[in-house]
């Protein structure tokens, strides 16, 4: 289970962002801190600060990723060629639990993460329970029969909140996504400003 079940409803306050575009973000009612202290007004970052905010911002978006797996990403975006932050993107969005939000199975990056993990999911046929497993281009991800017809699965593939990118061929009447493509940071439907680049500064420190 996700560390976030608790604090996950402050991230949005804290970080002074509804970054999931969620209607029911708490930040929506309360655009403040959480804690007694929360409505005190927000200092100017230093260069430091944003770089460690826009860390929490991206780290935070995918939801259940530890410090130790994301700084592990990163480390391995580091190592591709080409541009780190645009690699980092496309790790990030190849994980398994990623790639089941953005196909509107399940709700949330945190609903994502259970469903995987409760064994939903199948990979090219195979069940897989590992949320950060990593995909490939071409492969195919379903949703096992035996939760196709869940209420949280047929409602979230029906709402209007979120669009499916363009990366991924998605029928929701088989409950099946194909990863066409690795998306770049300009192909991702974030609801906020992300800034990966800052994120390789933190750390390159």
């Amino acid at each position: 289970m996700t560390k976030r079940i608790h604090a996950k409803h402050k991230i949005d306050r804290r970080l002074g962002e509804n970054i999931w575009g969620r209607p029911k973000s708490p930040f929506n009612k309360r655009e403040y801190g959480p804690g007694e202290h929360g409505q005190r007004r927000r200092g100017k970052l230093s260069d430091y600060g944003q770089q460690l905010r826009a860390k929490q911002k991206l780290k935070g978006y995918y939801g259940n990723i530890t410090e130790k797996q994301f700084k592990s990403i990163y480390r391995e975006a580091a190592r591709l060629r080409g541009d780190t932050s645009e690699k980092l993107i496309g790790l990030l969005e190849r994980r398994l639990d990623a790639i089941v939000y953005r196909a509107k199975f399940v709700p949330t990056v945190f609903a994502a993460r259970q469903f995987v993990n409760h064994g939903h999911v199948r990979v090219n046929g195979r069940r897989v329970n590992i949320p950060s497993y990593r995909c490939r281009e071409g492969d195919v991800v379903e949703v096992r029969d035996k939760a196709k017809d869940a209420g949280m699965v047929l409602e979230s593939a029906q709402s209007g909140e979120r669009q499916v990118p363009d990366y991924l061929d998605v029928d929701h009447s088989k409950m099946t996504a194909k990863l066409v493509r690795v998306p770049t940071l300009s192909d991702v439907p974030y609801p906020v400003i992300m800034e990966p680049n800052l994120v390789i500064e933190f750390y390159s420190r």
